[in-house]
């Protein structure tokens, strides 16, 4: 009896999150650009950091540097946010335009979860010791890939879709 239950919950269970896998898929192909662009959080920007960020990989400042310039988790958390958008955006870029770089849209998912898993290791560490060192380090790693994330996106955009690089720019 008790193991019906348990079939029956674990069917509900696959079944709600199929529900839900679908209807994200669905949302995903409904998006525009200029929805994409909406959803970027501007509370937060890495020009501070990198006079050309949009344009060039790196950082020109300390890791207190950062730290100082993020406010905190705040910005950790634009961050956060952005990272998952710009993969969107590479995404869209790629089933709009033909010969993108397959490789290239790759990366950028990989660095959308490189900056999402330093984001979150910081911010644990946060909770626990305040601006320690390490929070410092991690918080240098997620805004060191956020800002190669950002110009790999604009230069993904200036190769395939040179209209939208403004907007982005803009947004950024």
């Amino acid at each position: 009896m008790l193991s019906t239950w348990i079939q029956i919950a674990a069917v509900v269970l696959i079944g709600l999150y199929l529900a839900w896998w679908r209807k994200g898929m669905l949302r995903q192909e409904a998006q525009t650009w200029e929805t994409l662009l909406a959803r970027l959080r501007t509370e937060w920007s890495a020009r501070g950091l990198n006079n050309q960020f949009l344009w060039k990989e790196g950082l020109t400042s300390s890791p207190e540097e950062v730290w100082r310039n993020l406010e905190g988790p705040r910005g950790l958390w634009v961050i956060y946010q952005n990272a998952r958008v710009m993969a969107e955006m590479a995404d869209y870029a790629s089933k709009k335009y033909r010969g993108v770089d397959p490789l290239l849209i790759e990366m950028l998912h990989r660095d959308a979860v490189q900056i999402q898993a330093s984001v979150l290791t910081a911010m644990t560490q946060y909770t626990f010791n305040r601006a320690s060192d390490s929070v410092r380090t991690n918080a240098y790693r997620a805004v060191s890939s956020y800002t190669g994330m950002a110009a790999r996106v604009t230069r993904l955009l200036q190769q395939n879709a040179g209209s939208m690089v403004p907007d982005f720019v803009a947004a950024m």
